[in-house]
């Protein structure tokens, strides 16, 4: 199960909604070992691309060397569909290459805000996806 706080999960979905019509991409790293997402992390999406994402690899780098000197992980990582919805493309599982972390998408199909959103969470490891309970805490 995911234990995220509401402010992140605001923090993704605007950050999805403010990206539209490109997919939005980011992390949340926290505490090595814990699992508790803590820093928000949004990243630029190199693809620029409305069905497709990536991480900018001198961009990644960074990250990782910065959540290295922080002994931080990353927790969560997500991304936006903009006109599917939130459920792992084959490339989102070919790309899935954190065991530990939890994969989060938001669908952005619906972009007038007055209709819900998806937020959805799996696990994916070893090309199996299984998605997870989200708990949502103030």
């Amino acid at each position: 199960m995911l234990k995220i706080s509401q402010s992140l999960v605001d923090q993704i979905v605007e950050h999805a909604r403010k990206d539209h019509p490109d997919e939005a991409c980011g992390v949340i790293a926290g505490p090595v070992g814990e699992g508790r997402p803590e820093r928000f992390i949004p990243m630029l999406n190199a693809a620029r691309s409305p069905t497709f994402y990536e991480f900018d690899s001198s961009d990644l780098l960074k990250l990782y060397r910065e959540m290295d000197d922080r002994d931080e992980e990353p927790v969560v990582i997500y991304h936006s569909h903009t006109a599917t919805e939130a459920y792992p493309s084959r490339t989102d599982v070919t790309y899935a290459n954190e065991p530990n972390a939890h994969y989060v998408l938001v669908s952005t199909a619906d972009t007038d805000d007055a209709g819900p959103f998806q937020f959805r969470s799996y696990r994916i490891v070893e090309g199996e996806i299984t998605e997870e309970e989200v708990e949502i805490t103030a």
